[in-house]
C-alpha cells in the first residue's frame, strides 16, 4: 500500500525538524512549505492525504490557504498553531478545517490525531453504498453529497458527520457517541463546542432554513438525530 503523504505548512525550523522526524517514523511521507508562496507552488489536490497548517506565516495566513484548498478538495486539514483564541479556533473550523491543535502540544496526541484523521478519511472513502434521505444523497465511494440533485460543497469533517447521521436515521446520537465514532476520541480531543460548530456549519448547507432545522434536529439534553419524519 502506498504510504500516506502529508503537506505541512510551517515556518519554525526547530518545529519542522522535530515533527518531520516524528511523522516519518510513523511511516508517512511529508513535504514542508514555509510560506504561502511555497504552498501554492507545491500544492496538488491529488498528491496529498492530509494538510497541516500554521495560521501565522511570513507572507500571509493559513486561513487563506485553508479556504483555497477547500475550493477544490475535501482533504483532511489540521491547524497546528499558537493562535489559541476561541475566535481563531471557530474561524478555522468554520472555513473547513477538520481539527485544530494549539501550541504547546504533546507529540503523542498530535500523532494520534493525524492517525485518526487519515484512518477516518480512508474508511469513509472506501464505502460503496449510496445513502439517500430527505432530499440528500451521499455517494461515499466518491466522497460526494447532493441536495435535491445539486452538489453540496462539504469539507471532510462535514461529509463524515453527514454520513454518520444518515447511516443512523431517527436514532439519537449523543455528543460523546459522535465524537468517538468520527475522531476516535479516547481523550477530550474535540469538545462539545467544536462539535456544535460542525453541526451548525453542516446545517447551513443542507437545511432549507438553518435557523429552523428539520433534518438534523437537536434533542434537548440527549444529542442530535437525523429526522426522517419531514
Amino acid at each position: 500500500m502506498k504510504p500516506y503523504k502529508i503537506l505541512m505548512v510551517e515556518d519554525d525550523l526547530s518545529l519542522i525538524n522535530g515533527l518531520t522526524f516524528a511523522i516519518r517514523k510513523q511511516g508517512y511521507e511529508i513535504d514542508v512549505a514555509r510560506t504561502r508562496l511555497e504552498t501554492d507552488a507545491v500544492w496538488d489536490s491529488g498528491k496529498y492525504d492530509l494538510v497541516i497548517l500554521d495560521v501565522s506565516l511570513p507572507d500571509g495566513s493559513g486561513f487563506d490557504i485553508c479556504q483555497k484548498i477547500r475550493e477544490t478538495s475535501t482533504i483532511p486539514i489540521m491547524f497546528l498553531t499558537a493562535a489559541d483564541e476561541e475566535t481563531d479556533i471557530i474561524m478555522g473550523l468554520d472555513i473547513g478545517a477538520d481539527d485544530y491543535i494549539t501550541k504547546p502540544f504533546k507529540l503523542a496526541v498530535f500523532l494520534s490525531r493525524i492517525n485518526a484523521l487519515l484512518r477516518r478519511s480512508d474508511n469513509f472513502s472506501r464505502q460503496d453504498t449510496e445513502l439517500t434521505s430527505n432530499g440528500i444523497t451521499i455517494l461515499p465511494l466518491k466522497g460526494e453529497g447532493y441536495k435535491n440533485g445539486k452538489p453540496l460543497e462539504l469539507t471532510s469533517g462535514e461529509y463524515k458527520l453527514l454520513c454518520l447521521f444518515m447511516e443512523n436515521p431517527d436514532m439519537i446520537l449523543s455528543a460523546e457517541q459522535i465524537l468517538g465514532r468520527l475522531w476516535d476520541c479516547d481523550e477530550n480531543f474535540i469538545d462539545n463546542r467544536t462539535l456544535a460548530v460542525y453541526i451548525r456549519r453542516l446545517r447551513m448547507k443542507i437545511e432549507d432554513d438553518p435557523g429552523e432545522p428539520v433534518r438534523i434536529v437537536t434533542v434537548r439534553g440527549m444529542g442530535y438525530k437525523w429526522n426522517t419524519n419531514l
